[in-house]
């Protein structure tokens, strides 16, 4: 049998998937990964025990919700990535601005503190495990977007699995602020920044090793 005989015979009756099945593959799967990672919050680590207290104030509500709208940004770009012949559209230039915006906001508090009490607000309390933390949740959301990419057809892996870690790292992080007590503005613009960042490396390094069709 010929190569071209071989494939014709191979692509005969094929048929697109639908794209009613790939969101529902998203949704299911992403849904599964946020449970996953809410339940390790809450075994792990557990929810703040002040957190009625917390949530009047509105750094706590920028900690959840700037993360939150990172992982918003990062969807439709994972969804993208996970088609050929699909470009990235805006979502790394709203990316950027959200990015832009934490630095700043924590420019600004530094800014506004005394040089002498910088170092209090920068490191907090729990640097040394803040980005690990965020990294730890982020787990059951980067399995659960590599298996949904997995059954499409990335076919640039490795932005791919960037844009699931950075997806998994910003959904991990908003979750996380559940339970972290740190509120200052550039404590979260370095440490949850880097634990955002490490899903989104580790994501790039797997891609093409996993992701690949």
């Amino acid at each position: 049998m010929k190569t071209e005989e071989f494939i014709n015979m191979l692509a005969a009756g094929a048929a697109p998937v639908s794209s009613a099945a790939a969101a529902s593959r998203f949704a299911w799967g992403l849904g599964c990964g946020l449970m996953g990672a809410i339940l390790l919050m809450a075994l792990v680590f557990g929810v703040r025990n002040d957190i009625a207290q917390a949530a009047m104030l509105p750094m706590f509500w920028a900690k959840v919700l700037v993360p939150a709208m990172g992982a918003l940004t990062a969807l439709p770009l994972t969804i993208r990535l996970s088609y050929p012949g699909r470009s990235s559209g805006s979502a790394p230039l709203v990316l950027a601005a959200l990015l832009l915006f934490a630095w700043g906001s924590a420019g600004a508090a530094l800014l506004d503190q005394p040089p002498a009490e910088r170092a209090e607000i920068i490191f907090g309390a729990t640097w040394k495990t803040c980005a690990f933390n965020i990294a730890l949740l982020a787990l059951p959301l980067l399995g659960a977007a590599f298996w949904v990419i997995k059954g499409l057809a990335p076919t640039r892996p490795a932005w791919a699995g960037a844009s699931a870690g950075l997806l998994a790292g910003a959904g991990a992080a908003s979750v996380y602020a559940l339970h972290c007590p740190e509120m200052a503005a550039p404590f979260l613009g370095i440490w949850y920044v880097l634990g955002i960042a490490v899903p989104a490396v580790f994501g790039a390094v797997l891609g093409p090793r996993l992701l690949r069709w």
